[in-house]
Parts: C-alpha cells; sequence; structure tokens
C-alpha cells in the first residue's frame, strides 16, 4: 500500500530529516569543544607550534582536527592533512612487516638472526627475531660518539652497529633499543630483497590508502608537510640536521598524517594485515629471563590505565613528537603528532581519550589512606625540584642515579612546563622485593594533573619514578 502525503506533511517530514542529519549531535559538539579546549591548552603551555589529533571509534574517524601552525616562517595552519614526522611510531609498521613475513614462512619468530645476517659477531649468537621485537636483545641505542650528521649506506650502518656493544645480556630485561629496529629493517630487505621502506609502500601504505605515509625525504617535494622546531632557552628553533640515510631506518623515519594513521587503525581493528596469531603475539606481554611480564608487547606499550588495558607507541626524531593509543576495550584510538622535540603528545592523546572515555580519567581513581606522610612529604619535594631542576644526587639509588639524575636539565624543561605543584595524593602502595615499596601518586600542577609512580629503596632513596597517566 503506497502512503499519499500532503504538501505540508512532505515539508514537515523534509525539516525533520534535515534536523536529525544535517545537524551535528549536540553531545559530539560537546565532545569536540572539550578537545579544543584541551589541545589548545597543550599547544600554549608548552609552546608547540602545531599539533594535528584524530580519534577513531570502531575504526572509523570521529574526529580529526589541526591546531596551530605546521610552518612558523611561513604562518601555515595545521589540518588534519599535514605530514608530521612518525619518531618512533613508525616502529608500529616496522612490526607488522616483520609479522608479514612470518605470516608468510618467510621468517619465525624464533629463528635466530644470524641465519639471515650470516656475518652477525659471535656475541649476536642465540639473538632471535622475536627478541628484536621486544627489545630484549641487549642491543641498545646509538652509541654517544655516532655522527648523526655523516652519511651512511645501509651496510655502514649495519657495520656500526656490529662494532657496538650489547648493553645487557639476552632476555635480562627490556631495553629499548633503536640499534635492534634498524637491524629489523635490514633483515627486511635481506629476506624480501627489497628496501624496509619500499616493503612498507607496497605492502601497507599503498593497499590502505595511506596517500600522505612514506619513508622521511628532505629533498623530495612533499606536500603538507610540516617543519620540525625545538625550544633553545626558551626560544623556538628549527629542527637538527641530520645525514639523509639516517632518515630512512626502520626504528621510525616515516611522514604520516593523522588521516594516515586513521586508516592503519581501521586495519588493525579490522584485522585486515596479520593472522589473528600474528595480532595475538603482537600484544602479548614481555617474559624477561626471571619471569616477570613486562608491559610491553612487540614494542607497543602495554599498560594498566584503571584497570583498563591501554596499547600505545610514542615517538620522538628531529623536531617532531608523536603518540598513538588504542583503547581495545572500546574500539576508540587516538593519534597526536606535534612538531616540537621535548613536547609530550602522550598527555594530549591520553586527555583526548579520557574525554571520550571518563572511566580512564585521574579523577575515577580512588585514594587510600596515606600511614606514612613522610614519604608522601619527599615525593612532593622530589616532584618539586624536578620541574625547578634542584635535584641532589644523594636523593637517588640505582637505576635512578644512573638515569634521572644525569638527565634532570631536560626532565626540568617539561615538568617545569606545569606550574607549581598543588597537591599530591596516594592511590597505591606496593611492596617490591629486596625493601623497595612502590607508591602510585595522583599529582595536581597548575597546568595538569597527572599519576606519578615512585619507587623508594628500604633506606628511602628514589630508586625509579615516571609518570603513569595524565
Amino acid at each position: 500500500m503506497k502512503i499519499r502525503l500532503s504538501h505540508h506533511a512532505r515539508s514537515l517530514l523534509i525539516f525533520v530529516l534535515f534536523v536529525l542529519f544535517c545537524i551535528p549531535a549536540a553531545g559530539q559538539t560537546d565532545l569536540e569543544a572539550k578537545v579544543d579546549e584541551y589541545v589548545k591548552n597543550h599547544l600554549a603551555g608548552e609552546k608547540i607550534p602545531g599539533i594535528s589529533v584524530a580519534v577513531m571509534r570502531e575504526g572509523k574517524v570521529i574526529l580529526a582536527k589541526g591546531y596551530g601552525l605546521a610552518n612558523v616562517e611561513h604562518n601555515v595552519p595545521v589540518k588534519p592533512e599535514t605530514v608530521f614526522q612518525s619518531g618512533s611510531v613508525g616502529k608500529a609498521f616496522t612490526v607488522v612487516a616483520i609479522m608479514m613475513l612470518v605470516d608468510e614462512g618467510k621468517l619465525k619468530l624464533d629463528d635466530e638472526i644470524k641465519k639471515y645476517l650470516t656475518d652477525a659477531p659471535p656475541e649476536w649468537d642465540r639473538i632471535t627475531v622475536r627478541h628484536l621485537l621486544q627489545h630484549t636483545s641487549g642491543m641498545g641505542g646509538y652509541p654517544d660518539d655516532f655522527d648523526f650528521r655523516q652519511d651512511r649506506s645501509e651496510d655502514e650502518i649495519y657495520q656500526s652497529i656490529r662494532a657496538t656493544p650489547l648493553a645487557f645480556e639476552l632476555g635480562e630485561k627490556r631495553g629499548y633499543s633503536n640499534l635492534g629496529f634498524v637491524t629489523l629493517g635490514i633483515l627486511i630487505h635481506k629476506v624480501t630483497g627489497k628496501f624496509y621502506g619500499d616493503f612498507l609502500k607496497e605492502r601497507i601504505f599503498t593497499p590502505l590508502g595511506m596517500t600522505g605515509a612514506r619513508v622521511i625525504s628532505e629533498a623530495d617535494i612533499i606536500p603538507n608537510r610540516a617543519s620540525g622546531y625545538r625550544l633553545v632557552d626558551g626560544e623556538l628553533k628549527n629542527q637538527e640536521w641530520v645525514a639523509p640515510t639516517l632518515n630512512t631506518t626502520a626504528d621510525g623515519a616515516l611522514y604520516l598524517s593523522v588521516l594516515d594513521m586513521a586508516k592503519f587503525e581501521a586495519a588493525l581493528h579490522a584485522k585486515k594485515l596479520l593472522s589473528p596469531a600474528s595480532y595475538d603475539a603482537m600484544w602479548k606481554k614481555v617474559v624477561t629471563n626471571d619471569g616477570v611480564a613486562q608491559p610491553w608487547g612487540f614494542s607497543w606499550h602495554i599498560k594498566d590505565v584503571n584497570d583498563k588495558t591501554i596499547v600505545g607507541h610514542s615517538g620522538g626524531w628531529q623536531g617532531f613528537t608523536a603518540n598513538f593509543d588504542r583503547y581495545p576495550e572500546k574500539d576508540l584510538a587516538v593519534i597526536a603528532f606535534t612538531n616540537r622535540r621535548g613536547a609530550n603528545p602522550e598527555a594530549i592523546t591520553k586527555g583526548v581519550m579520557t574525554i571520550f572515555a571518563p572511566e580512564l580519567s585521574i579523577e575515577a581513581i580512588p585514594g587510600i589512606e596515606d600511614k606514612e606522610p613522610q614519604i608522601t612529604a619527599t615525593a612532593r619535594d622530589f616532584l618539586v625540584r624536578l620541574g625547578a631542576n634542584t635535584l641532589e644526587a644523594s636523593m637517588f639509588a640505582p637505576p635512578a642515579s644512573e638515569d634521572i639524575f644525569p638527565n634532570r636539565s631536560q626532565i626540568a624543561e617539561r615538568w617545569g612546563s606545569f606550574g607549581e605543584l598543588q597537591s599530591i595524593e596516594l592511590l597505591a602502595r606496593t611492596e617490591k622485593e629486596d625493601g623497595v615499596r612502590e607508591y602510585r601518586y595522583r599529582a595536581e600542577f597548575a597546568k595538569r594533573k597527572l599519576l606519578i609512580t615512585i619507587r623508594f629503596t628500604k633506606d628511602n632513596k628514589i630508586s625509579d619514578a615516571f609518570p603513569d597517566w595524565d
């Protein structure tokens, strides 16, 4: 039966449909306004020239925006199509490339790398593909005397890695290793006969329609390319120059826009690129030789936030920083790119994510009774000194005395931007081995709230400290 509408009824129906489908939902508009406010506060508070952000739910973009400037000298605004350097977020693509080869039977996770790199030094005996992916091989970062302005062929880079001593015993711990991922790129070349960047283009970028994604090239004309910056004594400067070939390695040397990353996230969500077993392996926690599960998978950070799992990867290179966080339980993902070295994109992605998933917010965590006010007072003093760059060596025990204290000036640059410490509240206390106690605090600064975990030895020296979720 056909229903015939009067002219007036048809007009009313068209108006209703317009209201329903053409006007944005008030809730979405409110969320976008909160994102705008949050990101703009970071833009101003951290003196970041430009930020690009995208939010994806169920593999679909629900927000993609640019803030600030992609190029300060030419006053070019950031937009969703703006291309940034990936930093180590690019390692996520290297992992997928390796797992593609695993799925195709061209290599195995537990193959020793000397099977493919036949001239590997004896020190690399027993190092497997899995160890490189997990950062448990013992390979470390670039040596202190490594000259980033000297151009090298892939083989010359490989020879430099061969000559670099291992930093720790195989599987002893998870030690973040750029050299391990450079080696994975060389391994891809050996197995496929293709430069790792060409492999990514052929197998990931082109099939997914990631039109802005490619290996870095400062010589080529790159549409929508952002410029990178750094702060020197509070003054904005252009990024430092590195040799061209050092911007082509598999430890994270890609150009990407947030729209490119949204297409990558859509593929991860749909599990299009890899077998189910490979996805499971990629996001399974590393277990070190002592039998302890670490909060890391194949390079991805697996974080516990308010009893929820967040999987992410951060990066920073030259004048850029980036962070990509995924909240699998809610099919939610956020990517943030910035064009300022030393900026904190993790805070941006996490803050934006809590706007869409309030259960992850700092405020959602209940406090506990503080039975050791003297320890909290020491923690407060530490946080104040951290931002003021007045830390003293006597406050620390290893490894903090080797990791935090020598880097206090660089750390102070970021923490000082948070403003004055307003309050600190104990959220958790855990007994560790050898008398070490772990305290988790909610710290509120004038410009930022964050979670901070501080470990104290039995003689009340700080052995470790790290921000958790801010």
